[in-house]
């Protein structure tokens, strides 16, 4: 048997609760809409621009920016499902360097806080979409879009809540590791 420094006795957090785990797995669903959205106009669909609206979205670099934005926050709001699978404590034997190493609790919730802190302030205009003039965009266009972005308002909170949950979990294991 080999010693892996990684492997060091460590015990295991309780399982999620499934709210948490249904509350990770929305995360990749609420920006999912906007994210279509982003690819319609990649695909050349207007998406609710007027033609003049559209244009400067036509460019290769605008077309590039916008399907990597949006397989972007695809894979970040992803990692969140780690929090709840046994991924998010021991690194994948398959990812090169750091597999199978297990994964310091800490740096986890203070890398999800953080990332949930700017989600929220990032996207807590969106409920005002509405009052903003977008003149280059059709009535039906701006109503759709502001419909499909506002899912980004949760996106924040429900990264905060998992990722208090994840903390929760880990807290719990050390105190009983360390009282063994």
């Amino acid at each position: 048997m080999s010693f892996h420094p990684s492997s060091s006795p460590v015990t295991s957090p309780a399982a999620p609760p499934r709210w948490a785990v249904g509350a990770a797995h929305l995360t990749a669903l609420v920006v999912l809409p906007s994210g279509l959205w982003r690819i319609a106009m990649v695909l050349g669909y207007p998406a609710g621009y007027t033609e003049a609206g559209f244009g400067p979205f036509e460019t290769l670099g605008s077309k590039t920016w916008m399907l990597t934005l949006s397989v972007l926050c695809e894979l970040v709001a992803f990692l969140t499902i780690g929090l709840v699978r046994p991924w998010g404590e021991v690194v994948p034997r398959w990812m090169p360097l750091v597999g199978a190493r297990r994964v310091r609790p800490m740096a986890v919730v203070v890398t999800a806080s953080l990332g949930a802190t700017a989600l929220t302030a990032l996207w807590a205009n969106v409920p005002w979409w509405w009052t903003y003039p977008h003149e280059d965009m059709t009535p039906t266009g701006h109503l759709l879009v502001g419909i499909l972005y506002q899912p980004l308002i949760l996106w924040g909170p429900l990264t905060a809540a998992v990722t208090i949950s994840y903390y929760r979990r880990h807290r719990t294991a050390q105190r009983r590791g360390s009282t063994d």
